[in-house]
């Protein structure tokens, strides 16, 4: 039986982007259940005292060159968006209101690649409209998901879970109780995975 990794992003994570990109790899060498979670990464870091790395000017230099570098190595195609960084809660909410509708995969590649691939300001309606028309949805349809309570309560109370979990940034991966915490740490996502 194969095992289930929970991964745990947001859209405006630079380094959930490149785990993104890297899982389908990771699931077809494990056979492993990929669970994609969507929480509010702003949430997260206000409940933990955490703050995003580009809050500091000389670790944001750092990480802009080091997501470089890992880009490279796993051949994602990546740059660095200049709008960023973007507010998220409604492209969170999206992506939280369609976990059981058979467009969320669509979705996520879409918004992924509008942000880091091909970088537009997914802040402005007029560049969101045509990446959710990419993944199969029109702007008054998705206005009326992300407004709707169930859905502002489905992503409020798996951010919360996450929290109590002990999640502090994205991404974050659980394979059973076991977490780890970054794009860096996928090898060690996979042993578990393989143990």
């Amino acid at each position: 039986m194969s095992k289930t990794l929970e991964f745990l992003f947001d859209f405006g994570s630079p380094a959930s982007y490149l785990a993104y990109k890297r899982l389908p790899d990771l699931r077809a060498r494990t056979g492993a259940r990929i669970d994609y979670v969507p929480m509010l990464l702003g949430g997260v870091f206000k409940a933990t005292g955490n703050a995003s790395p580009a809050a500091v000017p000389a670790k944001g230099r750092w990480m802009n060159a080091d997501l470089a570098r890992w880009a490279e190595r796993h051949g994602v195609e990546f740059n660095r968006n200049p709008f960023f960084p973007i507010n998220t809660l409604l492209l969170m909410r999206g992506a939280a209101g369609l976990i059981e509708d058979t467009r969320f995969m669509a979705y996520c590649d879409a918004v992924f690649d509008a942000m880091w691939r091909e970088p537009k300001n997914l802040g402005d309606p007029a560049e969101l409209v045509p990446v959710l028309r990419r993944a199969g949805l029109e702007a008054d349809d998705f206005r009326d998901l992300v407004e709707r309570d169930d859905v502002k309560a489905r992503l409020k109370t798996i951010t919360e879970a996450a929290v109590e979990r002990g999640v502090f940034g994205a991404p974050t991966f659980f394979v059973g109780e076991a977490m780890f915490f970054g794009q860096d740490r996928m090898d060690f996502v996979e042993e578990a995975l393989a143990a």
